[in-house]
């Protein structure tokens, strides 16, 4: 692997532990973390050009599900707070 497909890959591997750390939920963030770090270590070996850019496309799209993720949590935290704050009033 060339040295800045190498960093870019190591990027995106800190990037997604980094949003994965970033849920409210413990269930959802060791599970996340743990999924990241499974994965990546599972294709360390891969070598081939054409499956290393498919691994890419999937850690990209999986990072960007784990952003949606949070805001949906966080959204859906804040709202159930609002109906609990409405039930107690």
């Amino acid at each position: 692997m060339a040295a800045s497909s190498r960093e870019h890959v190591l990027s995106l591997y800190r990037l997604l532990l980094k949003e994965s750390k970033k849920f409210p939920s413990y269930n959802y963030r060791t599970y996340a973390l743990r999924r990241v770090r499974d994965a990546f270590r599972e294709n360390r070996t891969v070598e081939d050009p054409k499956d290393v850019e498919e691994l890419l496309r999937r850690a990209r799209d999986s990072l960007a599900l784990i952003q949606r993720q949070k805001v949906m949590e966080k959204h859906d935290t804040q709202f159930t707070s609002a109906i609990l704050l409405q039930r107690c009033r």
